[in-house]
């Protein structure tokens, strides 16, 4: 068994990430369909409409990755931090990501791949933790991939079902008008910059412990799911695929594609509209359904799945800003402050009273890392029979923004500070590995010594 000190140290190096994206795999990916086709041709079932011509991502994007383990599970615990996962309170919320604290392993010169803890639970839960770390993994090389081609704006990622939610109703327990179609991605990345028009990709990622054979058809599924939401024109949505392979033996590589548009676009924050970021919102109740071009004067029937219509774009930037911030206030642990960014679908009674999973989460910890002061919430748990110490926040002035309902303040400095953030993954005086994301929100562990 190892030492706590010894699993911390190694959350914070760098590895080498293994990255797969060429023709090849598009041909692959295509026959994966294919053949996913004629099963369902053979049950009498429609085929499924996945995402057109899916592309290779250039080499210069997708390139050169490095991660520590403790950025990858920074990260996964972003992501959910709105899933309400938690069965109990407090601790629950978060363990989605802390639970993998000793799942990788690698070096400075090695590639990340599954740690002797990582192969002996993927023997016992084997879909859950792939679909979890694949989690961590695409959207990290999503961000890269984003940035490098966007390199002066900030990528934010958003759950797409707690989006989805404000202008749809997605299950029976939904007031509205039904979709009545599982496929949706499972995130939004919006590339934006105060003061312009910002462009958004819906993400779907997929996880497995088996081989390349079983990210084929991941990714081939991957592509129903992001062709299910339509922003703006008829198929000119940009999206990103993936599929993260965690072999029990070698390294993980994540399998990536992407699929090009011209739309995806929201409006210009001055055009058209005096919304403001900081104005609450309520649900809206949209028909479901992707309108296709009219062909000869006719209007064809719709697709399933969910548009965003030229006349929804505001609405639909004012969403995401807000879900964002909801998913920032309650990664810090502050129930109260992520209520007011949500609606009654998206959620706000989970974050209230006794009806939250993570009740016990309260934001009253504040710490200083890497020289900057965050607020947030922290848990006490034993990592190998030792007691350790997991706090998750945000930065204190970011915070205040956030906690007071000024989502558009919040954006103008976090933007401001984009390139200001330590680099650094260890903290010393703290004593042990700390990630920070341009967002403002950072993840920290240490040894307890008393």
């Amino acid at each position: 068994m190892k030492k706590a000190a010894d699993v911390l140290t190694k959350l914070s190096q760098p590895s080498n990430v293994a990255t797969h994206s060429s023709m090849a795999l598009i041909g692959s990916v295509d026959a994966a369909g294919a053949a996913e086709d004629e099963k369902r041709k053979e049950k009498e079932l429609d085929a499924l409409r996945r995402k057109p011509k899916l592309q290779a991502i250039a080499a210069k994007e997708v390139g050169s990755l490095r991660l520590t383990p403790w950025e990858v599970l920074h990260t996964l615990g972003r992501a959910v931090a709105l899933a309400r996962r938690g069965a109990g309170r407090g601790l629950a919320e978060h363990w989605g990501s802390l639970k993998y604290s000793q799942a990788l392993t690698g070096g400075p010169d090695a590639y990340m791949k599954l740690s002797a803890e990582g192969r002996e639970t993927a023997d016992y839960y084997k879909a859950l933790q792939s679909d979890e770390l694949g989690i961590g993994f695409a959207l990290m090389l999503a961000k890269q991939v984003l940035s490098r081609r966007f390199p002066q704006h900030i990528v934010s990622i958003i759950p797409a079902d707690t989006t989805l939610r404000a202008g749809w109703a997605l299950t029976s327990r939904d007031k509205g008008p039904r979709v009545g179609y599982r496929y949706r991605p499972r995130f939004f990345a919006e590339v934006w910059k105060p003061g312009e028009p910002s462009r958004v990709f819906p993400i779907e990622s997929k996880g497995n412990h088996s081989n390349a054979t079983v990210s084929h058809d991941q990714l081939a599924s991957a592509s129903a799911h992001v062709e299910a939401v339509h922003i703006g024109s008829w198929n000119e949505t940009p999206s990103l695929v993936f599929s993260t392979e965690l072999p029990v033996e070698g390294p993980l590589t994540i399998h990536a594609l992407h699929s090009a548009g011209k739309d995806g676009r929201l409006n210009h924050p001055s055009e058209q509209s005096s919304r403001s970021l900081d104005h609450f919102i309520q649900d809206a109740n949209f028909f479901p359904g992707i309108q296709q071009p009219a062909e000869d004067d006719r209007t064809p029937q719709t697709k399933p799945g969910f548009h965003v219509t030229p006349d929804r774009r505001d609405w639909f930037r004012h969403v995401l800003a807000r879900t964002e911030a909801a998913g920032l206030t309650a990664f810090a642990g502050d129930g109260e402050a992520t209520v007011q960014y949500l609606t009654k679908r998206q959620g706000s009674r989970h974050f209230t009273g006794f009806a939250h999973a993570a009740t016990g989460s309260v934001q009253d910890a504040r710490e200083k890392l890497l020289g900057i002061q965050f607020v947030g919430t922290d848990h006490v748990f034993r990592l190998n029979r030792t007691r350790v110490e997991a706090f998750s926040g945000v930065a204190e002035n970011l915070f205040r923004h956030l906690e007071e309902g000024r989502v558009e303040q919040y954006r103008r400095e976090v933007y401001a500070r984009r390139n200001g953030w330590p680099v650094d993954t260890w903290d010393s005086r703290w004593r042990g590995p700390v990630s920070m994301n341009p967002d403002g929100s950072v993840l920290a562990m240490r040894v307890l010594t008393s």
